[in-house]
């Protein structure tokens, strides 16, 4: 047995048919031979996990999951085959402690859910395969050498010890259900054309690309060449079958994340003699590390420009399937990219995932960041089995996304610094040679063109500090404190922030949880919580309802629960945006941050701001609009008055006008300003409210010369050229609240060629306006609108069967009336 190279390579057959599972008691049976011929064998996907070929069969719950790890599970397949002889059988994933039988004998083991492996095989043509996946509750008891200190969020500590995901091990993160079986697929390789031993890919000056290879090709080639954009390259014989050659292409158009620029990607190819094989796409871009101006921050430059790197924190396509194809990937990744998303992070408790979310993310412009799966624990780094299982699952990882220009970062892993640190250790005690030079080390040699960090948070005087490198923000969030701390702690980068029970449309709850939220068990049994905490994050939700409001939320849900509910999403999409505002602001010294999380699990208020069944939650939307990369701020400077901040992070300048607009009764302009100009490439630009007023006016009600003038200020940014609106913003001096006015809405549905539109107009400010549509997913969601200016939303069919005209209702936070369209 070896550890699978995790390069391309050639006639490889999946074995995916035929494959039937049996569960045993564990460690009842040391070979297939001692099975019970009358045991039960069910049909069992491959690549794939025994709670999901459970779950097919109708005996599995994953809203109420059962123990699945007490047991062992055989999978079992005939293999039958035209070849005879040598061969080799590549698994690409086994959860998690599996013994590996060909025709009866033991012939392999693996011990990480991380790694993949080549057995080599003597086929017959008739062969018997059976994987057997022992029970991890047994082996999470035994003990190794003595932590000094223990996770209160994970149920067990043996969970430092194996190579396997922490997903089913967190109470109150996610629902225990237990990644077992061969997640990653098998299959079977009877002849090796060529394999690729190294390749990296480098942007040089002048915007020249270049690739290096090496590959290991079989007996009797004649010649290899390397092909890109219409460009080739010999590959000239080393040793040992081994070939090795460079591909320069001239002013190539670079890789950018998509709020920057374009994505550029190239094919890939790789001539045998007289035959083409396509290896894929890949693109050039360069990343550096940003520490700012005092060195004390982080962030990241693409092709030498500063960029603001915003998105949320992945946690997996499907708890129960564990998937790996792009159909699986694709629907979230590309709603993370609609959103205005150009940062993904892979966090150190969730798996590892395919080439294939790595492709999507190279197409998407979504950058990622990448944790090792390592999180909380004070691992056994001086254990060299572990060593070099790390070596081994590093290694793997990094070759199998060398096409890839989206990998961005690579982290030593989530919150170990951090924990050990809030225990009151030293930094000798939780700072090691793993994550300090082990790591860096593998990645110099391996991907030299990404970036590393030794863990997520780090830096400052204390790791979980946010003023200095990375760090974790919940102080807007599960610290509670108000929204002007998002500048008061000087956030640097978020490696996660902004955590709440974000609460699904109705829709969704009618469908897949018909509870009210009034003491009921279904209902909490959904929201979050960290173990042991006397709050969830429900709670840290209400606290931020009630501030923006200034409304008892208990009161409110007891006496309209549908009420709450509304206020309840309205308030952590105005949240986001708020945040938002402040890091992307002009002066601001934050260089990004990444929201906790991307989707939920199950059906419910869970941290996603995606749900489960794959619908954007209000979160979402309000996040699309703070992530515009032409966009429009308003910020409250107090006595110094209402600040306008417009950003351009495109490639080209713009011709904009700038139009502010303080309403009395969100109807009556009180004062009014516009000024043209054009903002330059990748700039941002700040001006004064009354610049543009040509005179004082009091737009942050600070100096309270008497009663309030105004109830809410509205500023627009819009395309000169074609008087689009680009994007607007909204302040209130007086609070939320009074500027939530009974508007009259009206809503005209119109098509243009195959796309459906809502067009939405107001009587006055309308404050959150919820659009639902059967069948139909809204473009922009839990809007604000003045008046004056029809709003064109797209109504995005579900189905492609939906081709009936779109029905639905709209109303706004202002008043409980509907308005049917």
């Amino acid at each position: 047995m070896t550890a699978s190279s995790g390069f391309l390579s050639t006639n490889e057959q999946p074995l995916s048919e035929g494959w039937t599972l049996t569960l045993t008691p564990a460690d009842a049976f040391l070979a297939p031979a001692d099975i019970p011929m009358d045991a039960e064998a069910v049909t069992a996907p491959v690549p794939g996990t025994v709670a999901q070929a459970l779950e097919a069969l109708g005996r599995y719950d994953r809203l109420q999951p059962h123990t699945l790890n007490n047991l062992d599970a055989w999978y079992r397949l005939t293999l039958v085959s035209e070849h005879i002889g040598p061969a080799i059988l590549r698994f690409h994933g086994l959860a998690t402690i599996v013994e590996i039988f060909v025709n009866g004998q033991l012939t392999a083991h693996s011990t990480s859910m991380f790694e993949a492996i080549d057995v080599p095989v003597e086929l017959t043509g008739a062969d018997e395969l059976a994987l057997c996946f022992r029970a991890l509750a047994l082996r999470l008891e035994k003990t190794g050498p003595r932590a000094r200190w223990r996770p209160q969020m994970m149920n067990s500590q043996g969970l430092r010890l194996i190579r396997t995901t922490a997903l089913g091990h967190m109470p109150g993160w996610c629902p225990e259900i237990h990644a077992i079986g061969p997640w990653r697929g098998v299959g079977l390789i009877t002849k090796s054309l060529f394999e690729i031993v190294s390749l990296q890919t480098e942007l040089g000056p002048q915007n020249t690309g270049l690739i290096r290879m090496i590959a290991r090709v079989g007996d009797g080639s004649s010649g290899i060449r390397i092909s890109c954009n219409g460009v080739s390259a010999p590959l000239e014989p080393r040793h040992d079958g081994l070939f090795e050659g460079c591909l320069e292409l001239r002013d190539i158009e670079p890789w950018w994340p998509a709020t920057h620029g374009h994505p550029a990607l190239y094919p890939l190819e790789l001539q045998l003699d007289d035959q083409i094989y396509p290896l894929g796409k890949t693109g050039f871009r360069r990343f550096e590390i940003d520490e700012g101006a005092d060195t004390k921050g982080f962030g990241l430059k693409v092709n030498g420009q500063a960029v603001f790197c915003r998105g949320a924190v992945w946690t997996n396509a499907d708890i129960v399937r564990l998937p790996g194809e792009r159909r699986d990937y694709e629907p979230w990744l590309r709603l993370a990219a609609q959103a205005g998303m150009n940062m993904i992070r892979i966090g150190g408790t969730m798996t590892y995932e395919t080439q294939e979310f790595f492709a999507l993310c190279d197409e998407l412009g979504l950058m990622v960041w990448q944790d090792m799966m390592l999180a909380n624990f004070d691992y056994p780094a001086k254990d060299d089995a572990f060593l070099a299982h790390i070596e081994t699952e590093l290694t793997q990882l990094l070759q199998a996304t060398n096409l890839s220009p989206s990998l961005a970062v690579l982290c030593g892993g989530s919150e170990m610094y951090q924990q050990g640190a809030m225990l009151g250790l030293s930094d000798a005690f939780w700072k090691g040679p793993l994550t300090e030079d082990v790591l860096p080390g593998h990645v110099r040699r391996l991907r030299p063109d990404i970036v590393y960090v030794p863990n997520s948070p780090f830096g400052g005087a204390q790791p979980f500090f946010v003023d200095t490198q990375v760090g974790h923000y919940y102080g807007v969030g599960a610290y509670c404190r108000p929204l002007e701390d998002a500048r008061r702690a000087d956030v640097r980068f978020a490696g996660e922030c902004l955590a709440f029970s974000n609460v699904p449309q109705q829709q969704t709850l009618e469908k897949h949880l018909p509870a009210k939220p009034v003491h009921d068990l279904r209902w909490k049994a959904r929201v979050p919580r960290d173990r042991g905490a006397s709050w969830d994050f429900e709670d840290i939700r209400d606290h931020y309802v009630k501030l923006l409001y200034g409304i008892d939320p208990a009161t409110i849900r007891r006496e309209n629960a549908d009420r709450y509910l509304n206020l309840s999403r309205a308030a952590i999409a105005e949240v986001m945006e708020a945040t938002f505002a402040e890091w992307r602001r002009v002066g601001s010294s934050c260089r990004g941050a990444l929201v906790w999380t991307l989707q939920d699990l199950l059906p419910g208020a869970g941290w996603g701001v995606i749900d489960s069944t794959g619908e954007p939650k209000s979160a979402w939307y309000g996040l699309k609009r703070a992530f515009r990369p032409q966009q429009i701020n308003l910020l409250d400077e107090g006595t110094n008055g209402l600040n306008v901040h417009i950003i351009n992070e495109s490639g080209q300048d713009v011709d904009i006008e700038v139009d502010v607009t303080c309403l009395r009764d969100g109807l009556q302009p009180v004062v009014s300003g516009k000024r043209a100009l054009t903002l330059a490439a990748r700039q941002s630009q700040a001006i004064a409210a009354t610049d543009l007023f040509g005179a004082f006016f009091d737009t942050t009600y600070a100096y309270r010369f008497g009663p309030p003038s105004h109830d809410v200020t509205v500023a627009r940014l819009f395309d000169r050229q074609s008087g689009r609106l680009v994007a607007d913003a909204f302040h209130f001096p007086r609070g939320r609240s009074a500027a939530q006015h009974a508007s009259v809405l009206k809503a005209e549905v119109s098509q243009d060629g195959q796309c459906w539109y809502l067009q939405v107009d107001t009587d006055r400010f309308a404050q959150s306006i919820h659009i639902a549509v059967d069948g139909f997913r809204p473009s922009d969601d839990w809007f604000h609108m003045a008046p004056g200016n029809w709003r064109r939303i797209e109504l995005i069919a579900l189905s492609p069967s939906q081709t009936e005209k779109p029905r639905g209702e709209i109303r706004s936070l202002g008043s409980d009336q509907l308005f049917r369209f």
